[in-house]
């Protein structure tokens, strides 16, 4: 069952879903996570007085600039990573973006709040059109406004779990190319069937809501070619990953978040053990770690995430692609990718006095 339900019209907007009660969308355990506003002062504390002095790069990320052409022009069965968990999926001859977020600021202002390290490989406007737009939560660093709206007159449809897609028609998004879906609900597109998949984290674009909207990853199938993709989302580790696993795998690639962690918040996302778990939970074949490299979110070191996952595919055998930000992947036959992380400290070494820090414009 796919359905938009208009929540600002009922006391129980969300009546047929096992995931909302007593007034808001719950994991089915609790996880570890702030709470209150004694815990979010204590997180706001060690943000100001404990970040470490590489949590953002010495230098830009390197990054490919794209043009419309060559995504064009690209191979079926394809994607991009854009940034941060910003995927662009060609299959099926179609275009598909992940979690858009193309401002400079992962915020609800664009004066203030985590910004980016990087330009987008490619703007908005020169994206070719998409049949789809996919949505995890409302979170900023997954949901912007000004991309979603900028997207709507190039994108066919926008799938998102229950309330995000009545937050999109407040934006002014049309109706009808909104499709909401609950947990292990999905929707046939074309020879693609896509499936809202539980996952355990948390929703709010306000201080202080109680998850007003539901979170989900999402398993992706191309029925004509036998392909099968999972997207996480963010998602702290929890067995859920087994159960999709089990029904919808094996998988050719899974996009799992790998970034922004930390033991005062465990249960909402993963540390890079668990990432490398949940993937092979899923029964993944090639993992591409998302949710790092583009804002600075946390309290690790801005390259920990990579540097980690990298060491613990080769010490597991997972194969793991890296791909730089505009870089082409072959869902089929994967490479790699180079350490591009490391790229990034070579740079700066020879950097001019002045470009330090500096974020270039996209396509330069």
């Amino acid at each position: 069952m796919a359905y938009l339900s208009l929540g600002a019209c009922s006391s129980t907007p969300y009546p047929h879903s096992p995931q909302f009660r007593d007034g808001a969308f719950r994991n089915p355990v609790t996880p570890a996570q702030p709470k209150g506003w004694r815990d979010t002062l204590a997180t706001i504390r060690r943000f100001i007085f404990e970040k470490p002095v590489d949590a953002t790069p010495p230098a830009p990320p390197p990054v490919l600039p794209l043009t419309r052409a060559r995504l064009l022009a690209a191979p079926d069965a394809s994607l991009f990573r854009l940034g941060h968990s910003t995927v662009l999926i060609k299959l099926d001859d179609v275009f598909w973006l992940t979690d858009p977020v193309f401002s400079e600021r992962a915020s609800p202002v664009q004066w203030a709040g985590p910004k980016r390290f990087h330009a987008p490989p490619i703007d908005i406007a020169e994206l070719p059109p998409l049949q789809g737009v996919i949505l995890s939560h409302d979170h900023y660093d997954h949901l912007d406004r000004a991309a979603v709206q900028a997207l709507a007159e190039k994108t066919t449809q926008f799938l998102a779990p229950l309330g995000v897609g009545d937050l999109l028609v407040e934006w002014g998004i049309d109706p009808d190319k909104i499709v909401q879906l609950d947990w292990w609900e999905e929707v046939r597109i074309g020879n693609l069937r896509l499936v809202a998949t539980p996952a355990q984290h948390f929703s709010g674009r306000r201080p202080f809501t109680e998850n007003p909207t539901l979170w989900a990853s999402w398993v992706i199938v191309s029925e004509r070619d036998d392909l099968r993709l999972f997207f996480s989302g963010d998602s702290g580790y929890f067995d859920g990953f087994r159960a999709i696993g089990e029904h919808y795998g094996p998988f050719d690639m899974t996009l799992l978040e790998c970034g922004a962690y930390d033991a005062s918040w465990s249960g909402v996302h993963m540390h890079p053990e668990q990432t490398l778990q949940a993937h092979l939970d899923l029964r993944g074949r090639w993992l591409l770690p998302v949710h790092n490299g583009t804002f600075d979110l946390a309290l690790h070191g801005w390259s920990d995430p990579l540097e980690r996952i990298a060491a613990l595919a080769g010490e597991h055998r997972v194969r793991l692609a890296t791909p730089m930000f505009g870089q082409a992947v072959a869902i089929r036959q994967p490479q790699p990718g180079p350490a591009w992380w490391l790229q990034s400290a070579a740079q700066a070494a020879t950097a001019l006095p002045g470009d330090r820090g500096r974020v270039p414009a996209a396509g330069r």
